[in-house]
């Protein structure tokens, strides 16, 4: 099967991304299973290979045919949309906020237009995409808004655990409000599709509770009773194998040990805290993150998006040091997906 193309954003040009991007694409492996560029300044790109010192030579294309997907050659296509006079690392600006949205609007045109088979996201900072104006809190919504698609949804793809989020970017107030039936029904649709599309022929899905307990039958809130139990009644009558609700503090240990191949979170750090705590390490000494694993998919969309599951780390932006574990496994995803659509699986 030919290499799929990947158009991978650079992010925030103040962040880690421009590096990740960088070191992701310094691994011969991964040319090996795809086709990938950069949307992004290629002068920053060009400054984050002096920083890293990677044996890398840029190669700014303006159009996808112009790409040579070798070893050793970055293809960048170029925006120059960076003042590099007034560029600071790991400072929030509405320059590089709007730089930002740019890349990741030209890559979802691309998509959409079936010039790539996917987007590849680096890291965004929400303060700075607002000070640009955007309208968005983050990613999932921009290509929500831009695709037109009204059901998506989140989902974090670890080692040994998936989850995906009924609610993500929301109080959790508004997420318990938003914990109904229908939208419980569609996540677990989902979820079931993507997981047919990453190859798994009989998808298990577990659904957790919203309350502790899972509710224990009303006594701590009744919205499993009256939203979350029927739409995994219903899921089953379409034939989807799922389970639940289960609670929530036994249920991602369930997953792990085989019994599911995905957890339905209720709201964001249901799902976020034990992948983000199963794939990023810490280190006390130097006080600095070892290890950033983990993927961002965003399910429901008429094209393929994965994308890092960490922030801008503006800390150690303009570094050298910041860890591309998670830029790797976002590529490796979307691999699969883009064969997985090929072979006329939707995720």
């Amino acid at each position: 099967m030919e290499r799929p193309i990947l158009g991978i954003t650079m992010g925030d040009p103040a962040s880690i991304g421009p590096e990740i991007a960088a070191k992701a694409l310094a691994e011969a492996h991964v040319y090996a299973k795809a086709r990938p560029f950069v949307l992004g300044d290629a002068r920053i790109m060009e400054d984050t290979l002096r920083i890293t010192k990677l044996p890398l030579t840029l190669h700014p294309i303006s159009k996808v045919q112009e790409g040579r997907f070798t070893l050793g050659a970055l293809d960048v296509m170029d925006f120059s949309n960076v003042d590099v006079a007034a560029h600071r690392y790991g400072k929030v600006s509405a320059m590089c906020g709007k730089a930002s949205v740019e890349y990741i609007e030209k890559a979802i045109a691309m998509a959409m237009a079936k010039e790539i088979d996917a987007v590849v996201t680096g890291p965004i900072h929400k303060e700075s995409i607002n000070q640009a104006g955007c309208p968005h809190p983050g990613h999932t919504e921009i290509f929500g808004a831009l695709t037109g698609t009204k059901d998506y949804a989140m989902m974090l793809v670890g080692a040994d655990l998936r989850v995906v989020h009924v609610s993500t970017h929301v109080s959790l107030r508004q997420a318990i409000e938003r914990t109904k039936k229908p939208r419980v029904l569609t996540v677990i649709r989902l979820a079931h599709r993507a997981l047919k599309a990453l190859g798994i022929a009989e998808p298990k899905i577990a659904v957790a509770g919203l309350n502790p307990h899972a509710g224990e039958h009303g006594l701590f809130g009744d919205e499993e009773i009256k939203e979350i139990i029927p739409a995994i009644e219903e899921a089953r009558l379409e034939g989807i194998a799922v389970d639940g609700p289960i609670a929530p503090d036994t249920v991602f240990g369930r997953t792990r040990g085989g019994l599911y191949d995905i957890v339905v979170c209720m709201y964001h750090d249901q799902g976020h805290i034990p992948l983000k705590t199963l794939g990023f390490t810490f280190d006390k000494a130097t006080q600095k993150w070892t290890s950033v694993a983990g993927v961002n998919v965003t399910l429901g969309l008429p094209i393929i998006r994965t994308s890092v599951d960490h922030g801008t780390a503006f800390g150690k932006a303009g570094k050298g040091s910041a860890a591309h574990d998670s830029m790797l496994d976002a590529i490796e995803v979307a691999v699969k997906l883009a064969a997985g659509r090929r072979a006329g699986l939707a995720a």
